[in-house]
């Protein structure tokens, strides 16, 4: 069995080539729910429902969010009658979010998105790290801002200047999972908004310390491939390349995949990690992404 720590953009691409390598049903994956808030009446799990419909080969993966094809006649009708819409929510995709809000009232969330995932026909478990309510701020040179607003109204525009986010319980059985699995790939998602979340969870970095753990860099060079992971990085004071990506996992990481053209960075890296893979990580096509995904379960021992 094999366990994948996700954000919302890179890891998902890299998921696409994973379950065309392995079996899905021996994949795990448990995402980031830091970012999750209600808008415009539904809970928007974004992180969640992006691996969801990765999964489901329903991604739009032009923007890495929602469903490919979809129509946005509610958004469009909700902003005539003078509704603010922060996100261009696809009119299919609202549907999954107002099942998963009426699920949650029930079952909660890890339960409501096992009987999605069923429902969209994924046989591999993808598990929410956490069930709490959770929050993050990004505090900018235009002040306090939530994730959502500086990523979409501001355009991540803003210089960041500090991050904070909100201290959660893990989802129920998720350190066993960590420590039973034949390995834990860290995807190319933000280190700081998407990873460093699930890390931060009470036993989770304790549980990789007892199992194979690669992960890949989503920095190339002195910037990230997507997204703003380089200002967040700088914001906190972490080297923005794949050398301040090894340092953030060094107490439990075994390899590190980086992209051919950080060769030069290689004998750096080592000095925090046993081993390091050089490959192309820029999954542009779906052949990139099954070579990546070939080449990380070939690492495993």
């Amino acid at each position: 069995m094999i366990t994948v720590l996700s954000g919302g953009t890179g890891t998902p691409k890299l998921l696409q080539g994973l379950k065309e390598v392995v079996d899905p049903k021996d994949l795990n994956i448990i995402v980031n729910t830091l970012e999750n808030d209600y808008f415009s009446g539904v809970y928007v799990s974004a992180d969640i429902d992006t691996v969801l419909y990765t999964m489901a080969d329903m991604i739009n993966d032009e923007f890495w969010y929602g469903v490919k094809n979809d129509t946005f006649i509610t958004h469009e009708r909700l902003e005539e009658l003078g509704c603010s819409e922060l996100l261009r929510i696809g009119d299919i995709d609202r549907a999954t979010k107002i099942q998963k809000t009426q699920l949650m009232e029930k079952y909660g969330l890890n339960n409501a998105c096992e009987i999605q995932a069923k429902n969209m026909g994924i046989s591999s478990r993808i598990i929410p790290m956490s069930e709490e309510d959770s929050d993050i701020k990004i505090i900018t040179d235009k002040g306090e801002l939530e994730f959502h607003d500086f990523l979409i109204k501001h355009q991540a525009e803003p210089e960041v200047l500090d991050l904070k986010f909100s201290k959660v319980s893990p989802t129920e059985g998720i350190v066993d999972i960590i420590k039973n699995s034949d390995a834990v790939i860290i995807g190319p998602s933000n280190p700081i908004t998407s990873i460093s979340p699930i890390l931060s969870l009470d036993g989770v970095r304790d549980a990789l310390k007892e199992t194979h753990v690669i992960a890949v860099s989503p920095i190339i060079g002195s910037d990230s491939v997507s997204g703003p992971a380089s200002k967040f990085m700088k914001a906190l004071d972490i080297d923005v390349s794949s050398v301040g990506v090894a340092s953030l996992y060094e107490d439990f990481l075994d390899i590190m995949v980086i992209d051919i053209q950080d060769n030069d960075k290689k004998a750096e890296i080592n000095q925090i990690v046993n081993k390091v893979i050089i490959t192309n990580t820029i999954m542009n096509n779906l052949d990139a992404k099954k070579n990546l995904a070939k080449i990380i379960i070939d690492s495993i021992p």
